[in-house]
């Protein structure tokens, strides 16, 4: 029988390849601070600078429009809302002022 072959969960991965990157600490020295071989860490590492490397997604034109959308939404939102805080305003102080007593 073989030896058990221990897994790693992606984020495992990732977190241990940026204690290399992050730091600038050695391969071996982190390899053997965290219990992994040298070599699977150093794979690790240059998978992950690989996908650092890479330019973010692009965006497709139904995502752009969606976005678009969105942001005139959002715009709209805002100016309803500071009309509504503005008209709130303007009530509470008539309502203020209608009760309060008139001297004679």
């Amino acid at each position: 029988m073989g030896a058990v072959r221990r897994k790693y969960t992606p984020q495992y991965r990732r977190d241990a390849a940026h204690l290399v990157i992050d730091t600038g600490r050695a391969i071996r020295a982190v390899a053997d601070e965290i219990g992994v071989g040298e070599q699977l860490l150093g794979r690790w590492v240059a998978i992950e600078r690989s996908r650092m490397d890479e330019p973010p997604p692009a965006v497709d034109l139904n995502e752009r429009a969606e976005l678009e959308r969105l942001r005139a939404e959002n715009a709209q939102l805002r100016m309803d809302r500071e009309f509504l805080k503005k008209a709130a305003a303007f009530f509470v102080a008539e309502n203020a002022s209608s009760q309060t007593p008139r001297s004679q």
